[in-house]
């Protein structure tokens, strides 16, 4: 649920707010959505209340041609919400209730096994419990099979998880709570990566807004560029970014031009309101920006 402002509120503060907004989101449905329109076969493993949030967000993730037959409704907890206050630059302030999705353990996920192991890639975020997290972790490395981990909202990981990864992608924030590194400008953040890398992961992708995104491979660093866009909302760029990243790694692009690819679709995806109405289709990023 999304107001706009001219600016966010202070602390005991109330300011009169201007349009409002309802669509779907959370982080792990926006990142399934971004990655099914650009062109992934996308299954969504989540939980929802037994609510019109629930089962309308099922419906809509149909329609976006999302496989959710491994995803499973709680009787009890509502699905999850978030309140969002969106200033006039576009940045955005988020409180979230977990709901539905803080109950997803891993009983829940094993009826999903069978497509956990035959994944190209599993992307997840933090707004499940952490034990589910490391029990798809596990399960995963046992099979070979790929993980991004989405560190959102940032909390403590232990070195076991991190060092079973193939990627991480925090953004500013979620990179200086993980490492304790300032991450302000690209120095930074090629500190906070090299930090993350001794800790295990193989590869660290951080992403600097505007400025784009950081990726380290392995031993190489690289900037990589985000196309130069008039922000209207940046709620569920991260995710838009991630969906995309996903997309491009699993097609086999190198890691540049996925990141790339995420930058650009991204950078689209700000350009309008909305968190899942905000993702683009694979033909209007290669329209705007070709197809690498």
């Amino acid at each position: 649920m999304v107001v706009k402002a001219d600016r966010l509120p202070a602390p005991g503060e109330t300011i009169l707010g201007g349009e409002f907004m309802m669509a779907p989101g959370g982080k792990g449905a926006n990142q399934a959505v971004a990655a099914a329109r650009l062109g992934g076969e996308v299954c969504l493993i989540a939980k929802v209340g037994d609510d019109m949030f629930g089962l309308r967000s099922v419906e809509l993730f149909s329609r976006e041609g999302i496989d959710t037959s491994s995803m499973v409704v709680d009787p009890e907890k509502p699905s999850g919400v978030a309140l969002i206050t969106v200033d006039a630059n576009g940045e955005n302030c988020i409180v979230v209730a977990s709901g539905a999705n803080a109950r997803l353990r891993p009983g829940d996920l094993e009826r999903a096994g069978e497509k956990i192991k035959q994944a190209a890639l599993i992307v997840m975020q933090l707004e499940i419990p952490l034990p589910t997290v490391e029990w798809v972790v596990t399960l995963a490395a046992q099979h070979k099979v790929r993980v991004i981990l989405n560190p959102a909202p940032a909390c403590a990981l232990p070195d076991g998880l991190l060092g079973s990864l193939f990627l991480i992608t925090p953004n500013q924030t979620e990179a200086e709570m993980l490492t304790g590194v300032v991450v302000s400008d690209i120095a930074g953040a090629e500190k906070a990566a090299r930090v993350l890398a001794t800790r295990g992961v193989r590869n660290v992708v951080i992403t600097m807004g505007a400025q784009g995104a950081v990726l380290l491979e392995g031993d190489r660093f690289e900037e990589i560029a985000a196309p130069v866009v008039k922000a209207v909302d940046t709620t569920a760029a991260g995710d838009v970014f991630c969906g995309a990243l996903a997309v491009a790694i699993a097609e086999g692009l190198s890691m540049t031009k996925a990141v790339a690819f995420g930058c650009r679709a991204a950078a689209i995806s700000v350009t309008r309101m909305g968190a899942q109405p905000s993702a683009p289709r694979r033909e209007e990023v290669e329209r705007q920006f070709g197809r690498e």
